[in-house]
């Protein structure tokens, strides 16, 4: 795998605009991680690294129709390149390879809470 800058909140961003897409904006995405990790997320830090992940092109975004909700106002809807779906695939792989070298049972041994792994 080559060497990509992607941090693991990157990362997190990445993968739920992916599972979010065609309606993935900074609020509805920050709305995801917090359900899905349990942990306050701010818009300002979702919206930050949407910006570095379209920098990076990793994301493209456009303009969405202008909504009442949003006093006339249009969202920006982000959706994956075809270059950040292979980083993506990359980390997965790379991620799944370590997990699958860790024999049935180790973590525990270590006096790691694993319930739910």
């Amino acid at each position: 795998m080559r060497r990509s800058d992607l941090g693991e909140f990157e990362e997190i961003v990445l993968l739920a605009v992916a599972a979010l897409s065609p309606g993935a904006y900074s609020v509805v995405i920050a709305e995801e991680l917090e359900k899905e990790t349990g942990q306050t997320v701010s818009t300002g830090a979702v919206h930050a690294a949407l910006q570095r992940l379209e920098q990076k092109g990793y994301l493209q975004s456009s303009l969405g129709e202008a909504t009442q909700e949003r006093g006339g106002r249009r969202k920006r809807l982000f959706t994956v390149t075809n270059f950040g779906g292979k980083i993506l695939s990359d980390a997965r792989t790379v991620r799944n390879n370590l997990w699958d070298r860790i024999a049935p049972g180790e973590l525990s041994k270590m006096g790691l809470n694993v319930s739910g792994l």
